[in-house]
């Protein structure tokens, strides 16, 4: 963990008031599949009164195509330049709190964007595997890689390296709801200077 990371697993006293530095312009939220990036993004925008987006939604609404079909029919390098296009354009806004895709961090291209642009704190939803596993269980058809718990594994450990690059913040949910997610982020915000 690099000195300006800090790793939350504990829950602190927490403030009421919502107020965050004026420096943080946008939050980025990553992790794997089941950590909570667009429960918890959503919740974390609400309370902050902000405006919330998921890369992924942004994605198909951009090309009128589901990420499945994105995929299927033009490959994962064309869902990359995608990707890429859209995460440029969401972090033209502020007020905003960004839940990525789980493999937006692997691309290069992907964490320059994000480490470049000022105003920008990223926040790494981190658990175990096995509980992440757990949480998507029941999304199985629409998450095929989760067919093979092997391979879902795999990614798992593969994509590590690059969330915990990109935080300046990483939050372990395993035991933690949503909602005592986004308290422990509005408290951990609130106290960034």
């Amino acid at each position: 963990m690099t000195a300006t990371q800090t790793d939350i697993q504990t829950q602190p006293e927490l403030q009421t008031n919502p107020a965050i530095p004026p420096t943080i312009r946008r939050i980025v939220l990553t992790g794997f599949m089941g950590s909570g990036k667009s429960t918890v993004g959503a919740l974390l925008a609400e309370r902050l009164g902000w405006e919330f987006l998921d890369l992924d939604a942004h994605i198909e609404a951009r090309s009128g195509s589901s990420v499945r079909d994105l995929f299927a029919n033009h490959g994962e390098p064309h869902f990359r330049l995608l990707e890429s296009s859209a995460l440029a354009n969401a972090l033209g806004r502020r007020n905003v709190v960004l839940s990525l895709g789980g493999g937006a961090p692997e691309q290069l291209t992907n964490r320059l964007l994000i480490e470049q642009t000022p105003g920008t704190h990223t926040i790494f939803l981190d658990a175990p595997f096995p509980v992440l596993f757990d949480r998507c269980v029941l999304q199985a058809i629409a998450r095929p890689v989760l067919a093979d718990p092997a391979i879902a594994e795999a990614r798992f450990h593969q994509r590590q390296p690059h969330y915990r690059r990109l935080a300046r913040l990483i939050v372990d949910t395993a035991a933690l709801s949503p909602r005592e997610t986004v308290d422990l982020l509005v408290h951990s915000l609130q106290t960034r200077k």
